[in-house]
C-alpha cells in the first residue's frame, strides 16, 4: 500500500468512544462523551457501524461549517503504529 493511500486511510480513521444506551421500546441510543453532537439510534446492533459512520460524517460537516476543530486526540494519525481499540462483536452462544 502506498504512503499516500495509508495517509488517506489514517486521516479518516477515528477512535471515538461510544455509549450504547438500551431503550425501553427496543433498540439503542448511541452517543459519545467526547463528541456530544454525535447522537444516533439503531434497532439492531448489526447497524451500529453504518449508523455511527453516518452520524460522524454529519458531525464533521457541522464542525467544518462552524469553523470548529474536530478533537485531535480522536484521530489515529500515526500510519506506522498499530491502532488499539475495543469493538462490539455479536457471538452465537
Amino acid at each position: 500500500m502506498s504512503y499516500e493511500r495509508r495517509m488517506y486511510i489514517m486521516k479518516t480513521m477515528m477512535k471515538i468512544p461510544l455509549v450504547l444506551e438500551p431503550q425501553k421500546e427496543g433498540g439503542w441510543t448511541i452517543t459519545s462523551p467526547l463528541v456530544p453532537e454525535l447522537v444516533t439510534e439503531i434497532d439492531e446492533l448489526d447497524d451500529l457501524n453504518s449508523c455511527v459512520h453516518d452520524a460522524l460524517a454529519a458531525v464533521i460537516e457541522l464542525y467544518q461549517d462552524m469553523g470548529k476543530q474536530f478533537p485531535a486526540n480522536l484521530r489515529a494519525d500515526n500510519a506506522e503504529a498499530p491502532v488499539w481499540f475495543e469493538s462490539l462483536v455479536m457471538a452465537e452462544g
